[in-house]
C-alpha cells in the first residue's frame, strides 16, 4: 500500500519545534546540569532555529549578530552575564545575606556575581521565569558562535579585528579611558558582521542603556569563551541548585506572599468587606485616585493623561513620591514583597479616599454606604505560570486558629500588556477566551469590562480570544498567523491570562471559596505587533504612548467596580 505523503505548514513545523524545545528545558532541569554547546544544548540550539522567533530577528543568519535582540536579552540578564563561564539558577537560599544583589533593568530577579566566572541567578517566579532564562542564554550562545566564526580564519587563527579588539576591552572601562571609537566600530563591525553604520547606532544604544554593559565588552567575552572552547579548554555550562528543582510547582513563594496579604486583611478588620482584586502596575490605581489632591497645589490639572504623563517622565521621582506620601495618608496600604514572588500590593480603603480629591474622569459617589465599604487590593504584574500560584493562593479561605475564613471577593480585575495580532501598538484588547498555547485548556468567560471610554477616546478595541503563550519571546509569525487567519481568531498573545483564569474558575466553580457570580474584568493594551517588522518587543518599549491606554483601561476598571453610585457620564 502506498504511503500518503503529508508536508506539514510552516506553522506545524514551527509548533513542533516549540514543544521540542519545552520539553528540552523539562528534561535538563530535571537533570541538573547541561552544556550549552554539548549534545542537550545542541538539541535547545537546534529547535530555536526552527522556530525562529520573531523577538530574535536575524538569528538563522550565520554571519550577522542580531542586535536588537541583544540588547533585549542583556536588559533582561544580569550585567556581566556575559562574562561567566558557569550560571547557575538557584532559589532563594540566603546569597542576599551575604552578596550584593545585581537586578537587571527589565526583569526583577535577584542575581549574584560568585566569582570571576560564574553567576548565580535567582529564580522565584516558577517555570515561565526559568523557560525565559533559558532562552535567552540560548539565544545569547547562537550569537556568540557567529563572533567566533567572524573572529578567525579558517585555519583557527585570530584576525586582526579580533586582536584590536581584545586590546581595546583590556585597555578601557567604561567612559574612563579615551580611546578612538571610530577606529574600534570599524573593527567591531567586521566581528558581528555588520555595516559600520549599524555597528555605530547598536554601540550607542547600549552605552545609554542602564546596567548592560558596553557592546565591545559584551562581544568582547562571548567571542572569547566560543574560540576558548574551540580549543578544547573547559565549556561553559548552565546548572540548577537542589533546592531549585525540588521547589518548582509547590507553590511555595506563593502561598508566602497571598498569606501575608491576608493575614495583613485580617489584622486590619478588612476580610469581611467587599473585596475587588485587581492585577495591573504599584502606580495606575494610585495615580488616578490621589494625583489630583496631591498634586494640584504644584501643576496646574487639566485631566488625568496629562498628569500621569508628567508622573511617567524618569526625572519627576519627586512628584510621585508626593503622590504615594498623600495616598499613604488617605487611605492606601502599602505591602512590600519578602516572599521572593516580586509582587508588590496596594490595598485601598475607599471609606478613607474623598470623592472631591478625584479627577473629573472618576465621577464617582464615593460616601454611599455601598462604595464606602470597599476594599481594592492591587497586586503587581505577574509572570506566566506565577499568575495561577498567586491568584490560586490568594483566593483560599485563610487559615487562622483552625479556622477558615473566606474573602469577600466581588471581583477580580486584570489588565496587562500583550502582544496585538491585528492592529497597533497602543491599542485595547478585551478577551472573551484564554487559549492556553501547546495544550487543548481552553477558558471561555463573560469578560465584564466595559468599552464605552475607549471609544470615547477614540481608541482601537479588539475583541475575541487571546492565546496564553508559554513565552513571550518564542513566538514566530507562522504560529500566530495560524492563531489569528484560523477559526481561532484570536486578537492577540499574552502570559497569564489563562493561568489566572484557571485559578479563578476552580475557586469559583469546584472549591467554592469565593463566589460563583463574581465579576471578572479582563483588558490588555498593546505593548507590541510580533507580525508587524520593527514593531516586536526587541524594538523597545511603548514609553510615553503607554500612558494612554493604561491609564483609560484603569479608569474603566474603577468605574466598573465603583458603577453602582455612578451618575455622569465619563466625561
Amino acid at each position: 500500500m502506498a504511503i500518503h505523503q503529508v508536508k506539514s505548514s510552516r506553522a506545524q513545523i514551527s509548533r513542533a519545534a516549540l514543544q521540542r524545545l519545552y520539553i528540552a528545558m523539562r528534561h535538563l532541569f530535571i537533570r541538573g546540569s547541561y552544556k550549552p554547546l554539548g549534545a542537550s544544548g545542541e538539541a535547545m540550539i537546534k529547535a530555536l532555529m526552527q522556530l525562529k522567533p520573531e523577538i530574535y530577528g536575524d538569528l538563522t543568519d550565520p554571519e550577522k549578530v542580531e542586535l536588537d535582540g541583544l540588547h533585549y536579552v542583556f536588559q533582561r540578564l544580569p550585567q556581566g552575564i556575559e562574562e561567566v563561564k558557569y550560571v547557575k539558577l538557584i532559589s532563594r537560599e540566603g546569597f542576599e545575606e551575604s552578596f550584593k544583589p545585581i537586578i537587571p533593568a527589565k526583569r526583577r530577579r535577584n542575581c549574584y556575581r560568585i566569582d570571576k566566572e560564574q553567576f548565580y541567578i535567582e529564580m522565584t517566579r516558577g517555570r515561565s521565569d526559568i523557560y525565559d532564562v533559558l532562552t535567552h542564554l540560548t539565544f545569547m550562545y547562537i550569537e556568540a558562535e557567529k563572533i567566533k566564526r567572524n573572529a578567525v580564519d579558517i585555519k583557527g587563527l585570530e584576525k586582526r579585528e579580533w586582536t584590536r579588539l581584545k586590546e581595546i576591552v583590556k585597555n578601557f572601562k567604561k567612559e574612563e579611558i579615551e580611546f578612538d571609537k571610530e577606529r574600534a566600530y570599524s573593527y567591531l563591525s567586521a566581528l558581528i558582521g555588520r555595516t559600520y553604520e549599524e555597528t555605530k547606532k547598536a554601540s550607542l544604544k547600549f552605552d545609554k542603556t542602564v546596567s548592560v554593559n558596553s557592546l565591545f565588552n559584551i562581544v568582547y567575552w562571548l567571542g572569547k569563551y566560543s574560540i576558548d572552547e574551540s580549543k578544547g579548554e573547559r565549556k561553559r555550562e548552565i546548572s540548577f541548585s537542589n533546592a531549585l528543582r525540588e521547589i518548582v510547582g509547590h507553590h511555595v513563594y506563593g502561598e508566602m506572599w497571598a498569606t501575608k496579604v491576608k493575614k495583613y486583611l485580617h489584622s486590619k478588620d478588612l476580610l469581611n468587606r467587599p473585596i475587588h482584586i485587581v492585577s495591573s502596575n504599584l502606580h495606575s490605581v494610585m495615580n488616578s485616585l490621589y494625583a489630583k489632591a496631591a498634586l494640584e497645589d504644584q501643576m496646574p490639572i487639566n485631566s488625568l493623561l496629562e498628569v500621569a504623563e508628567e508622573l511617567s517622565i524618569g526625572t519627576n521621582k519627586a512628584l510621585r513620591e508626593t503622590v504615594r506620601q498623600y495616598a499613604l495618608e488617605n487611605g492606601m496600604h502599602e505591602l512590600d514583597d519578602e516572599s521572593g514572588t516580586n509582587l508588590g500590593v496596594q490595598i485601598f480603603d475607599c471609606s478613607k479616599i474623598s470623592e472631591n480629591d478625584l479627577p473629573k474622569e472618576l465621577n464617582l459617589n464615593l460616601s454611599s454606604q455601598n462604595n464606602s465599604e470597599k476594599i481594592l487590593v492591587v497586586m503587581d504584574y505577574a509572570f506566566g505560570e506565577q499568575a495561577f500560584e498567586c491568584m490560586d493562593e490568594l483566593l483560599k479561605p485563610l487559615d487562622h486558629n483552625g479556622q477558615k475564613l473566606k474573602l469577600n471577593i466581588q471581583s477580580i480585575n486584570i489588565m496587562g500588556k500583550a502582544g496585538i495580532l491585528d492592529g497597533d501598538k497602543g491599542d485595547i484588547m478585551l478577551p472573551s477566551a484564554h487559549i492556553f498555547e501547546g495544550s487543548a485548556d481552553n477558558y471561555s468567560f463573560d469578560n465584564a469590562m466595559e468599552s464605552s471610554i475607549f471609544e470615547e477616546y477614540n481608541m482601537n478595541v479588539y475583541y475575541g480570544p487571546m492565546i496564553t503563550v508559554l513565552g513571550t519571546s518564542l513566538q514566530n509569525k507562522d504560529i500566530l498567523r495560524y492563531f489569528l487567519k484560523s477559526s481561532w481568531s484570536c486578537s492577540g498573545l499574552e502570559m497569564e491570562g489563562a493561568h489566572y483564569q484557571k485559578a479563578i474558575q476552580s475557586a469559583s466553580k469546584i472549591r467554592k471559596s469565593i463566589s460563583e457570580n463574581i465579576q471578572i474584568r479582563y483588558a490588555y493594551y498593546a505593548s507590541d505587533n510580533p507580525l508587524h517588522s520593527g514593531a516586536t518587543l526587541s524594538s523597545g518599549a511603548l514609553g510615553k504612548s503607554g500612558v494612554k491606554p493604561t491609564y483609560l483601561i484603569t479608569i474603566s476598571i474603577l468605574h466598573g467596580i465603583l458603577r453602582d453610585d455612578l451618575t455622569q457620564d465619563l466625561k
